[in-house]
Protein backbone atom coordinates (compact mmCIF):
# COMPACT_ATOMS: atom_id res chain seq x y z
CA UNK A 1 0.00 0.00 0.00
CA UNK A 2 1.92 2.98 -1.26
CA UNK A 3 1.11 6.60 -0.45
CA UNK A 4 -0.94 5.81 2.65
CA UNK A 5 0.88 8.30 4.85
CA UNK A 6 0.98 12.05 4.28
CA UNK A 7 4.19 13.67 3.03
CA UNK A 8 6.51 14.76 5.86
CA UNK A 9 8.13 18.21 5.75
CA UNK A 10 11.17 18.64 8.00
CA UNK A 11 11.21 22.38 7.41
CA UNK A 12 7.64 23.48 8.13
CA UNK A 13 7.66 27.22 8.88
CA UNK A 14 5.32 28.20 11.71
CA UNK A 15 4.32 31.87 11.89
CA UNK A 16 2.55 33.31 14.93
CA UNK A 17 0.25 36.34 14.92
CA UNK A 18 2.75 38.09 17.24
CA UNK A 19 5.40 37.92 14.50
CA UNK A 20 7.46 35.06 15.92
CA UNK A 21 8.38 32.27 13.51
CA UNK A 22 10.17 28.95 13.90
CA UNK A 23 10.72 25.70 12.01
CA UNK A 24 9.31 22.28 12.96
CA UNK A 25 8.54 18.99 11.27
CA UNK A 26 4.96 18.56 10.06
CA UNK A 27 2.76 17.16 7.31
CA UNK A 28 2.08 20.77 6.20
CA UNK A 29 4.59 22.99 4.46
CA UNK A 30 3.52 26.14 6.38
CA UNK A 31 1.41 26.81 9.48
CA UNK A 32 -0.08 29.98 10.95
CA UNK A 33 -0.96 30.02 14.65
CA UNK A 34 -2.69 32.57 16.88
CA UNK A 35 -0.43 32.12 19.89
CA UNK A 36 3.04 30.69 20.55
CA UNK A 37 5.54 30.31 23.38
CA UNK A 38 6.75 33.91 22.90
CA UNK A 39 3.31 35.47 23.49
CA UNK A 40 1.36 32.89 25.55
CA UNK A 41 0.66 34.14 29.12
CA UNK A 42 1.87 30.86 30.65
CA UNK A 43 5.36 31.30 29.20
CA UNK A 44 5.60 35.09 29.44
CA UNK A 45 4.25 35.38 32.99
CA UNK A 46 2.00 38.27 31.97
CA UNK A 47 -1.69 38.29 32.71
CA UNK A 48 -3.57 39.43 29.64
CA UNK A 49 -6.52 38.47 27.54
CA UNK A 50 -5.80 36.75 24.26
CA UNK A 51 -8.75 37.68 22.08
CA UNK A 52 -8.00 37.77 18.40
CA UNK A 53 -11.63 37.79 17.28
CA UNK A 54 -12.74 40.71 19.46
CA UNK A 55 -15.18 38.76 21.62
CA UNK A 56 -14.18 40.54 24.83
CA UNK A 57 -14.64 43.98 23.26
CA UNK A 58 -18.00 42.95 21.80
CA UNK A 59 -19.16 41.75 25.22
CA UNK A 60 -18.00 44.96 26.92
CA UNK A 61 -19.86 47.06 24.33
CA UNK A 62 -23.05 45.09 24.96
CA UNK A 63 -22.71 45.55 28.71
CA UNK A 64 -22.17 49.31 28.34
CA UNK A 65 -25.18 49.58 26.02
CA UNK A 66 -27.35 47.64 28.45
CA UNK A 67 -26.43 50.01 31.29
CA UNK A 68 -27.22 53.16 29.31
CA UNK A 69 -30.28 51.94 27.37
CA UNK A 70 -33.49 52.52 29.36
CA UNK A 71 -35.38 50.14 27.08
CA UNK A 72 -33.06 47.23 27.83
CA UNK A 73 -34.85 44.26 29.29
CA UNK A 74 -34.29 43.80 32.96
CA UNK A 75 -35.18 40.59 34.66
CA UNK A 76 -37.45 40.90 37.62
CA UNK A 77 -36.86 38.79 40.66
CA UNK A 78 -39.86 36.63 41.36
CA UNK A 79 -40.76 36.50 45.02
CA UNK A 80 -41.61 32.89 45.81
CA UNK A 81 -42.31 33.68 49.42
CA UNK A 82 -40.11 32.44 52.22
CA UNK A 83 -37.38 30.15 50.96
CA UNK A 84 -37.63 26.50 51.91
CA UNK A 85 -35.04 23.80 51.95
CA UNK A 86 -35.39 20.86 49.64
CA UNK A 87 -36.16 18.64 52.62
CA UNK A 88 -39.02 20.93 53.72
CA UNK A 89 -40.51 20.94 50.23
CA UNK A 90 -40.42 17.14 50.09
CA UNK A 91 -41.95 16.88 53.56
CA UNK A 92 -44.81 19.22 52.54
CA UNK A 93 -45.42 17.19 49.37
CA UNK A 94 -45.51 13.93 51.31
CA UNK A 95 -47.99 15.42 53.78
CA UNK A 96 -50.22 16.58 50.92
CA UNK A 97 -50.09 13.15 49.27
CA UNK A 98 -50.95 11.38 52.54
CA UNK A 99 -53.89 13.68 53.27
CA UNK A 100 -55.21 13.18 49.72
CA UNK A 101 -54.93 9.41 50.16
CA UNK A 102 -56.84 9.58 53.48
CA UNK A 103 -59.61 11.62 51.84
CA UNK A 104 -59.96 9.01 49.07
CA UNK A 105 -60.24 6.19 51.62
CA UNK A 106 -62.87 8.10 53.57
CA UNK A 107 -65.08 8.44 50.51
Amino acid sequence: MKHVHADWHDDCKVTCSCGNSFVIGSTSAELTVDICNKCHPFFTGELRFVDRQGRVDKFLKKMAAAKTDPKAKKTKKVDDGPSQSYQEILRNQQTAIRSAAKQQKAQ
